[in-house]
């Protein structure tokens, strides 16, 4: 078997709601592989309200020509395709592009072996523990509060919630009225999605750690580790960190300098499914958990394959499922229950045209 081409489309679909900053759809960069044997692969590179049209640029000037023909085995591509895009950064369009191409080999591969691709990885579980996800740090208390009800409402006893206000009081007020929701047993997590700097850090973890947060989720810049050991130094608060990370490397160095409590790989932004096992591998080195970002309709599959899961995240409204990014059920169910995969061949994921 031999590539015979790969096709690219840009597709953007609405979000229910609009995500804090602003953010009201996601743009799917959809690839399809195809080879000399009439077999086909999808992938996908996935990216909020900008990049599209960049990634797919890669893909289509940078990646097809130097697959035609070669063998569509997922790791030597990977390894090629990273190599000759890494003129142009290791991480940023050129992982996404990469990502998207990847992603498609690994359908490829399975589909052409009549596996699922959670057979294909490995299953090492059933079902993975899943929370209750929600962008709400522009939502006013109230509504707040109901996401919560509905998560709790579903069966979710681990809910996750933005934190990160201009006003510290503002957050502490916010995560207090959440935990007295949850109750004592309840995991919270919190994220502050970069939005502090160390010494505003430093007094927020002290602010809110009473609260028992299960975890602090990018409580600064990423690429930061310096700042990351010195918070570390103040706070028994486990650090979820990753969704920002773009390498392999990066991983490997915040786990090496001990701030990484929880890996977070996003499968795209890190360049795909090759990558993202390599992370997952790394991590259970340091007996850390992975706990995948977003991506739900595939991330629940990867996390059925990891050596080590922490939980899968149930986005309120943004899995592609939801938004209505799939022409057909992919056999994926995310919720309070847990993560779990009954897919055909592949992922199961076969993206819909955009409503117009």
């Amino acid at each position: 078997m031999h590539i015979a081409g790969a096709e690219c489309a840009v597709r953007r679909f609405p979000l229910h709601d609009t995500w804090d900053g602003g953010v009201f759809s996601h743009d799917c960069v959809v690839v399809t592989v195809t080879a000399d044997t009439g077999d086909q692969g999808t992938g996908f590179g996935w990216t909020p309200r900008v990049g599209g049209e960049a990634v797919r640029a890669v893909v289509e000037h940078d990646c097809a020509p130097l697959l035609h023909g070669r063998d569509p085995a997922p790791a030597p591509r990977w390894e090629d395709l990273y190599a000759h895009l890494h003129e142009a950064g290791p991480g940023g369009i050129s992982a996404m592009a990469l990502a998207a191409v990847d992603i498609a080999l690994w359908d490829l591969r399975a589909r052409s072996l009549g596996l699922s691709l959670v057979d294909l990885i490995g299953r090492r579980r059933d079902s993975a523990p899943c929370y209750g996800s929600g962008v709400n740090l522009d939502r006013d208390l109230d509504e707040l509060l109901e996401q919560v009800r509905r998560f709790t409402a579903a069966g979710h006893t681990a809910v996750k919630m933005k934190v990160g206000s201009a006003d510290l009081e503002r957050d502490t007020e916010r995560v207090a009225r959440v935990r007295e929701l949850l109750g004592p047993g309840g995991r919270l997590m919190i994220d502050a999605n970069q939005r502090w700097n160390l010494p505003r850090a430093i007094d927020a973890m002290r602010a809110l750690s009473r609260f028992d947060p299960y975890w602090i989720e990018e409580p600064l810049p990423a690429d930061d580790l310096h700042a990351h050991a010195r918070l570390r130094a103040t706070t028994t608060v486990p650090f979820a960190v990753g969704e920002n990370l773009r390498t392999v490397r990066a991983f490997r160095d915040a786990l090496v300098g001990g701030v990484c409590d929880v890996a977070q790989p996003n499968v795209v932004r890190v360049g795909g499914i090759t990558a993202f096992l390599r992370i997952a591998d790394l991590a259970a080195a340091f007996s850390v958990p992975v706990a995948p970002h977003l991506l739900p309709d595939l991330s629940a599959q990867l996390a059925q394959c990891v050596p080590a899961v922490a939980m899968v995240e149930d986005i309120e409204q943004a899995s592609f499922a939801d938004l209505g990014a799939l022409e057909r059920p992919s056999g994926v169910s995310v919720g309070a229950a847990g993560a779990t995969s009954d897919t055909p061949p592949g992922h199961g994921l076969a993206f819909a045209e955009p409503a117009r």
